[in-house]
């Protein structure tokens, strides 16, 4: 966090995201967390927001510890300010248009680049790297079977939907690399990303980029031999525009929180982990089967991309340090950090070792806010104390949420669509196993809410209804009963701008 500038103006009308956050400093931080005391979320400035501007008021206050960095009378008197204006979460700073430094701290030492700008060697050893770990026997740890195993069928580790998705995959994504390095004459290859907002690149749509045979039987429905496909880049397409993936990512990097995926849709990792949906559900049959996903060998220049999308976002907000981070959080921060429960299994390491500078990892190239979205980050909600003050902008989407779907009933990944007299306006893809009850993850989640922004006269004056349709089952129907997945609710809200 940023240190106390000499001459530090009053701010009249402070926020938490914009101002607050910046006024505690890692030591500050770690000093009261000893005490009990949590100085690195929004929820735990507010609650101690009293004692904090009591213990830093000069001359006679006690905090911060070091002498060089006591508050000045400008600075408590933005803290007393954001106090007497009820606390105001507010919006991270506008980011400068443009891409962003590879990180914020220091020049990588994996530097992943877009496939489509690998040089010929780098396409050589690459090529090498794949072909290596493809030939390894399915028991060698770093065999392409094994690796891909991991994240479906046979062990299904991975989790989705919930705090940690992103980080198991930023750990699972180096363990890979790691086996791509292991093969001798590619110890420094890097995996590159594929930007799904351009077409399938000619490289990743030949061997061996272009499909698996899997070497083991996978069991019923799939058994030995199971070979991955993909749909045509026209019927990619179509379906990346049917579940409005490039909008979902790109609305991810608008946000302020990092939020919540599951049953409390919001932030940056619904609209992310929707957006990892939907690409999933687009590509194909295999990406879009969560048990044999991983087998396809996109699944890793996609996933490298979605890595590429997190830490953009990490570096447009402030997050890229486990202080930055967690001022993007509500509620409670034990899944970072504990190792009993939250364990990034099969992996013994917790999600806080993947925030900052992880493994030296760094991109070519990272993302800004798009333009088309004014370059501005949101922090819309659907209610507000009502001691606040709020605003509601007739440019703003109405939000449609589909609460409470019993996804554990719906066998695999499904799609929810929106209808308003009859006519679809806009889809949602939600990746899962075939047999959702089978799988620990799922069943801590089992019910979940969709989340669809629409423009108002889209709906205004019209009968809204859902349908759920069970993906890739095409050839025996896809129409899923609601009765079935729980007779999910309709829930309409006006977004709301904390002032």
């Amino acid at each position: 966090m940023g240190t106390q500038a000499p001459g530090e103006p009053v701010v009249d009308n402070p926020t938490y995201l914009g101002n607050i956050r910046y006024f505690f400093e890692k030591d500050d931080i770690e000093h009261m967390a000893a005490k009990g005391i949590d100085l690195s979320t929004y929820d735990g400035v507010k609650g101690k927001a009293g004692p904090v501007y009591i213990h830093t008021l000069q001359p006679d206050g006690d905090m911060p510890p070091d002498p060089a960095r006591k508050w000045s009378a400008e600075r408590s008197q933005t803290f007393k300010n954001w106090i007497l204006n009820r606390f105001p979460m507010g919006t991270a700073p506008a980011p400068t248009e443009g891409a962003k430094p590879l990180v914020a701290a220091a020049v990588p030492t994996r530097l992943r680049k877009n496939v489509t700008k690998l040089g010929q060697p780098e396409i050589d050893v690459l090529t090498k790297a794949f072909k290596g770990i493809m030939a390894k026997d399915p028991s060698d740890p770093n065999s392409y079977c094994a690796l891909a195993g991991i994240h479906g069928l046979p062990q299904s580790f991975c989790l989705h939907h919930e705090d940690r998705f992103n980080p198991w995959h930023r750990v699972y994504l180096k363990t890979f690399e790691d086996a791509l390095r292991s093969v001798p004459g590619c110890e420094n290859v890097t995996l590159p990303y594929w930007d799904i907002k351009t077409p399938i690149p000619a490289l990743l749509q030949s061997s061996p980029f272009d499909s698996y045979v899997v070497p083991i039987d996978l069991g019923p429905g799939y058994g030995a031999n199971y070979k991955t496909k993909r749909d045509s880049q026209t019927k990619i397409d179509q379906k990346l525009a049917m579940f409005d993936v490039i909008n979902d990512l790109d609305t991810a990097l608008t946000q302020s929180l990092w939020g919540a995926s599951g049953n409390t849709p919001s932030g940056f990792q619904y609209f992310s982990i929707a957006g990892h949906d939907g690409g999933h559900s687009s590509i194909g049959p295999a990406m879009g089967d969560q048990n044999v996903s991983s087998y396809d060998p996109i699944f890793w220049f996609f996933h490298c991309n979605l890595d590429r999308h997190w830490l953009s976002w990490q570096t447009n907000v402030g997050a890229t340090t486990l202080t930055g981070f967690k001022s993007t959080l509500k509620g409670s921060t034990d899944w970072l950090s504990d190792p009993v429960i939250y364990a990034l299994s099969p992996w013994t390491m917790t999600a806080d070792a993947t925030i900052e500078d992880y493994a030296g990892i760094g991109y070519d190239q990272l993302m800004g806010v798009p333009a088309v979205m004014a370059a501005a980050f949101e922090n819309k909600v659907g209610s507000l104390d009502a001691s606040r003050s709020f605003t509601i902008r007739r440019s703003t989407p109405v939000s449609v949420q589909v609460k409470n779907i019993d996804r554990l009933n719906i066998p695999g990944s499904f799609s929810v669509t929106l209808l308003a007299d009859g006519e679809a306006v806009a889809r949602r893809a939600f990746f899962q196993p075939n047999k959702p009850r089978d799988c620990a993850t799922c069943r801590k989640i089992g019910l979940v809410s969709l989340n669809f922004r629409v423009p108002a006269d889209k709906i205004l004056d019209k009968k809204l209804s859902v349908a759920i349709d069970v993906l890739n089952q095409e050839n025996i129907g896809t129409r899923f009963p609601l009765s079935s997945a729980g007779n999910p609710t309709i829930n309409v809200r006006l977004l709301l701008e904390d002032n």
